[in-house]
């Protein structure tokens, strides 16, 4: 139970994919305008991260060593498109916020690298596990990237405007992204350090 709980707890600190192994930066650095569309894509990519290593693990051993790649991203395909047919059918505005982004969870070397690393090798439930764990980690860093960019760059958090006046708009633009996800990194991992 508890090698359980540390296949889970990895993805949230020890490899958590944006601060500290820093994969999947493409929609952490495009999507984060705001906390919703971070939390979305987050949602989303934990969807698709689940349901694939459950199912890789599932097949993996009948997989030739050969093929097994593109078999994983078929897989990892079947369920982003399932994921896109979902939003577009009950989340039009938050799937039009996130755009390609979507459609590029197929190839987000988070979920590829997963199915790589753990799921090919270990148990169904485990690797479902590994897949929530890896997935909240990725929720919460681009979750706390997003509301740091709207605070900063709208004066708002989910919407709410709190703060009067205009925000710095640098920061709901790239350099923001890139500027908050650096001092995000530096302080996650000096936490981590301790």
């Amino acid at each position: 139970m508890n090698n359980r709980l540390q296949t889970f707890t990895r993805g949230l600190v020890k490899e958590n994919p944006t601060y500290v192994l820093l994969l999947g930066l493409c929609p952490t650095l495009a999507t984060t305008t705001s906390a919703i569309n971070g939390l979305s894509m987050g949602l989303a990519t934990l969807f698709v991260l689940v349901l694939s290593n459950m199912a890789i693990s599932a097949i993996a051993r009948f997989v030739p060593d050969k093929v097994h790649i593109p078999v994983y991203i078929v897989v990892i395909a079947t369920f982003v498109t399932v994921l896109q047919l979902l939003m577009q059918a009950y989340t039009p505005a938050i799937y039009s916020a996130l755009g390609v982004f979507i459609p590029l969870i197929v190839v987000n070397c988070i979920v590829l690298g997963r199915a790589e690393a753990f799921a090919n090798k270990h148990g169904i439930l485990d690797s479902a596990l590994d897949g929530f764990g890896v997935g909240v980690g990725f929720i919460i860093s681009l979750t706390v990237l997003g509301m740091v960019r709207e605070i900063l760059g709208t004066g708002s958090v989910f919407g709410w405007k709190f703060i009067t006046g205009d925000g710095i708009l640098a920061f709901v633009m790239a350099p923001g992204a890139f500027l908050c996800l650096g001092y995000l990194m530096v302080l996650f991992n000096k936490y981590l350090k301790k």
